[in-house]
């Protein structure tokens, strides 16, 4: 049994993701916890509900719509980071970033408090409608809890089946397996397949067959590094699923990779032309790779034809973590497309053969994200710099601003569209059609999308060089209401409300919570980075004893900020430590940590490495004492200077000079002058590819900070304002969305063969539309496209509505004869036993169609039964399948008996065996080397074993041996030359041995 509910997303012009799959035996699948640009907290209630019974959670995209609310869920969700969650590590490290901006972008993110909350807890101060008329902010999470929750993650790699650990207080899951494959679309973007015994469900949700410039197509066709090329048929493991889940949201238009890119080089080349500055809204952890990494290469190519164009226009990202993000990119390149690793491949194999050369002094080439041109800019200083710059100039030049979010709600894209929206030389490229929250109030983007599509004041229809024509439209003198939002601190009687709010919230954590420590602590498939002191308290304790010892550990703790005056009573055991000359404590009688001597032990820190060690505990001794002189040169500058460097920056000089060493000794690494300008010459020598990682610096761009008053830590409220600008400039609209567009769905659908579709994330009108030509499709297909009852389901559920998405199964029953039974030879194929029949049934009388209820089901089987006349025989294997709770008497079911000896021969030739299971070239490779022999992939899907015999695995399947018929094929071989045990036919016949060993040889019985 497999039922679907869509949470989020579903039937809905909201781009938010959250999909909730239960399968037999309570287990639940939450996919995805994404959110949209209005941060409602009313949309996660059902999520909420739904947290207690949950078994893992998996998460597809780095997205905003795919896992926004993750981090608030594992903040104020109680049990939450107690589920286990996996993802692909681009996934985990490019939404970790995301995240990061997020909450330091907008004060939206944190959620208010509900105003029911706060009123249940204000009747005890004078003015109760004070907390109704303020907007309380949650605590946000901090940047280390975020990294610490984004740890909690597992990564997994693609096409690499995977059995999780449930969580606390989930049901077994009896054997569940789940793997990821790419979905193109975004880095790390993941189909994932996931089955549990006879159910197998393809989820994929807002994929790309097409491949990119960094993106590679998604993996339904074999091929390629990740799939999405190479092959005619859709891979094995997604073919023919119990049900596929698939996103219906499809661009409207869509272009050929390399005209999307012209137009867009084209918009922005007629923009620049002219002085303007171009604004191009995207997110800061997915497809801003696509877009970085075209528009880095455009100016490339541009600036070595000596355009003068590009060369005077300044190119610049804005995010608050885009360095972390780029710097997360240049270490993922495996996961990017094919021509991405031959790029970087040339480009090591270049500065190779230069160094040392005399080719050296002409520098060298930058990698796919190593940027020369494309300036990251992280704070909002920064943006008001180069904003004012554009402004104080008498002949404004060119530029070029990739600013996160692509929603233009929070981020840098809002203030740089406050900035230009007035001037008409200026444009705004939308890359992606924008979401509309279920409220229906409309984004700055999805404001904008909507005029672009009116078209009211007129329409500029430009050309490309190659024939294509785009247009940009006037927008004309509009008014665009702009909110802004803001935290003010809390004061007086808001601060007692709030700490009141806040102390009932936690007494209620605190009792959902009463498990103990974090249960995934124990498992060895999850990262252990949660302490362990709670282990060692709840051995020998009661209660009373567990919240005296909470008390007084409190106490302690404020003893040691203030001066608090504790008793020996109060202070118990920790009396050895806290007060001198006492060395014994009389433990007779004690419970709990009375019991106990009060030295925590501390749990080593391990991680995929092993023990983590301290570097600085083995430094040689000249090491070590070059380390202490160098303390003593920082302890003394520090004393002397402390005036001067307090609470300013140190620049790169003063470090290289604090760290030199005075007597010139071996051991030290040099240190470089990082303001050394770049390029050749006699000033600037060798371009280092460090340097260029975050494009040209050196300027006055990186001596400006924020101001240090916009952080609020403490509790706080919302305060939201709103003014007008008017809109002069032009609006263009390039589709670099990166989805699977119609014709992609209607030539994967009849190669995937799904048994049911599941339609979600998409709006009513395109999903109802989707889900008519997929009707007729599949229709047309199996030969029924009136709609006949054999025709596919085609399922588009709703917002919380629950949707059976499992396949009817009919069941005969019969009754199997003791001497037939005593026959059978059963055998074991991934915890499940099956064998084949061969028999003689025999009538049971007159019965009639009855319906079965299984045990524990809501739904009805039903049970067919054929009437054999005496004398009839079955000529070939039956496959039988045993129904529980069974309704009749004993005379209405058939009995299978034992062939007679003149019918044995004749249907012993006709059954023919039948191997059972699936082979994985990883799991031979293994067996034959435990065996003794030599086995090594060679190439994709081929496995040579003694350099003789090759295995390969087609896409449908099937196992090829190939060997080269060697006469001296004698098997594995010892150190003396000699065979190790038997050979009994050499490697050929030792290889097909282990393959029938894997798979189950059902034989006629």
């Amino acid at each position: 049994m497999f039922s679907f509910c869509p949470l989020q997303g579903a039937l809905s012009e909201s781009t938010a993701s959250q999909s909730l799959l239960e399968l037999d035996g309570g287990v639940k699948v939450l996919i995805d916890v994404g959110w949209d640009e209005s941060f409602d907290v009313a949309k996660l209630r059902e999520l909420e509900k739904q947290v207690p019974t949950l078994s893992l959670i998996l998460l597809t995209h780095a997205t905003v719509p795919h896992l926004a609310a993750y981090a608030h869920c594992c903040k104020h969700f109680p049990l939450f980071t107690r589920i286990p969650v996996y993802a692909t590590r681009p996934v985990i490290d490019l939404g970790r970033t995301l995240t990061q901006d997020l909450y330091a972008s907008t004060p939206f993110a944190a959620t208010t408090i509900p105003s029911t909350s706060l009123a249940e807890v204000s009747y005890s101060y004078s003015q109760p409608s004070s907390a109704n008329n303020q907007a309380f902010l949650l605590q946000a999470p901090t940047p280390e809890e975020i990294a610490r929750y984004f740890s909690l993650i597992q990564p997994l790699k693609y096409s690499q089946p995977h059995q999780p650990l449930p969580s606390p207080f989930s049901p077994p899951l009896n054997g569940l397996t789940i793997t990821a494959y790419n979905s193109g679309h975004t880095l790390g973007g993941t189909i994932w397949h996931i089955q549990h015994g006879l159910e197998s469900i393809v989820y994929a949700v807002d994929w790309n067959q097409a491949r990119e410039n960094v993106f590679s197509g998604a993996a339904w066709i074999g091929g390629g590094a990740h799939g999405g090329a190479g092959g005619t048929e859709v891979i094995e493991q997604l073919r023919k699923p119990t049900a596929l889940v698939c996103s219906s949201r499809t661009p409207e238009t869509t272009l050929a990779r390399g005209r999307r890119d012209e137009q867009l080089l084209e918009s922005i080349k007629l923009c620049i032309a002219r002085g303007g500055t171009v604004l191009i809204p995207v997110d800061s952890s997915a497809r801003v790779l696509e877009l970085a990494y075209l528009l880095e290469h455009a100016w490339r190519a541009e600036v070595a034809k000596d355009n003068d164009v590009f060369r005077s226009t300044k190119l610049y990202l804005a995010g608050r973590t885009v360095s972390s993000t780029m710097r997360n990119a240049r270490s993922m390149l495996e996961w990017m497309d094919d021509s991405i690793v031959r790029e970087f491949e040339a480009v090591a194999d270049g500065s190779r053969r230069m160094n040392g050369g005399a080719e050296g002094a002409k520098g060298r080439d930058a990698g796919p994200f190593d940027f020369k041109y494309l300036r990251l800019l992280e704070r909002k200083a920064q943006i008001e710099r180069i904003l004012r710059q554009s402004a104080d100039d008498a002949e404004p030049k060119g530029k070029v601003i990739l600013a996160s979010d692509s929603s233009l709600e929070w981020g840098f894209s809002k203030e740089v569209l406050r900035a230009i929206a007035s001037d008409a030389r200026n444009l705004v490229v939308l890359t992606e059609k924008p979401s509309l929250s279920e409220t229906n109030k409309s984004s700055l983007a999805r404001t904008l999308w909507e005029w672009w599509k009116e078209r009211r004041d007129g329409v500029a229809t430009e050309q490309t060089s190659s024939g294509d024509t785009f247009e940009q439209v006037y927008v004309g003198g509009r008014e665009l209401q702009v909110t802004g939002a803001t935290r003010h601190a809390l004061q007086g009687n808001e601060l007692g409300i709030y700490q009141q709010w806040l102390a009932t919230q936690r007494q209620l954590q605190a009792t959902l919570q009463s498990g103990g420590a974090t249960a995934l602590e124990a498992n060895a498939d999850v990262v252990d980075d949660a302490s362990s002191e709670s282990s060692s308290d709840s051995e020998g304790s009661v209660t009373q004893q567990q919240g005296k010892a909470l008390n007084v550990s409190t106490t302690l703790g404020q003893a040691s900020r203030k001066k608090v005056v504790l008793t020996d009573e109060d202070l118990g055991i920790n009396i050895i430590l806290k007060k001198k000359g006492v060395y014994d404590f009389d433990v007779r009688e004690k419970k709990g940590r009375e019991r106990m001597f009060p030295i925590a032990i501390r749990r080593k820190r391990n991680d995929e490495f092993g023990e983590l060690i301290r570097p600085e505990e083995y430094l040689r001794a000249e090491e070590r004492e070059d380390a202490d002189n160098n303390n003593q040169d920082l302890n003394q500058a520090s004393n002397n200077n402390q005036e001067d460097g307090l609470g300013k920056k140190r620049k790169w000089e003063d470090v290289a000079a604090a760290n030199k060493n005075p007597s010139g000794g071996p051991n030290k690494r040099p240190q470089f002058n990082r303001n050394k300008p770049l390029g050749g010459g006699p000033s600037g020598g060798d371009v280092d590819v460090s340097l260029l990682a975050n494009g040209p610096g050196g300027d006055e761009l990186d001596e400006l900070d924020d101001e240090a008053d916009d952080i609020l830590l403490g509790p706080s409220r919302l305060v939201v304002s709103s003014d007008t600008v008017t809109v002069r400039l032009r609006i263009a609209f390039v589709d670099f969305s990166g989805l699977h567009d119609k014709r992609s769905l209607n030539m994967l659908i009849p190669l995937i063969q799904p048994r049911k579709l599941v339609l979600v994330a998409g709006s009513r009108d395109e999903t109802l539309a989707l889900a008519a030509d997929c009707r007729k499709l599949l229709g047309a297909q199996l030969g029924t496209a009136s709609g006949g009852n054999h025709a596919i389901d085609v399922l588009t559920p709703g917002v919380g509505v629950t949707v059976n998405a499992s396949v009817d199964t009919n069941a005969w029953v019969v009754r199997l004869a003791d001497p037939l039974v005593k026959r059978l030879k059963w055998q074991t194929v991934r915890g499940l036993e099956i064998v084949t029949v061969t028999g003689l049934l025999l009538p049971g009388g007159g019965f009639a169609v009855t319906e079965v209820h299984g045990e524990g089901e809501g739904d009805a089987k039903r049970q067919k039964m054929i009437e054999s006349a005496e004398g009839e025989s079955a000529s070939s294997p039956t496959a039988l399948t045993a129904a529980t709770g069974g309704a009749g008497g004993e005379k209405s079911i058939p009995t299978l008996d034992v062939l007679p000896t003149n019918l044995a021969s004749a249907v012993r030739s006709a059954a023919q065996p039948l191997h059972v299971g699936d082979l994985r070239l990883a799991d031979l490779r293994r067996a034959m080397l435990n065996a003794g022999h030599k086995a090594e992939f060679r190439g994709e899907g081929t496995l040579l074993i003694d350099d003789s015999v090759a295995v390969r695995k087609t896409a449908t399947g099937r196992i090829e041996l190939e060997s080269v018929g060697l006469a001296m094929d004698v098997g594995p071989v010892g150190p003396m030359g000699l065979p190790l045990g038997p050979v009994q036919g050499g490697t050929f016949y030792a290889v097909k041995r282990k393959i029938y060993e894997g798979l189950a040889v059902v034989a006629g019985a």
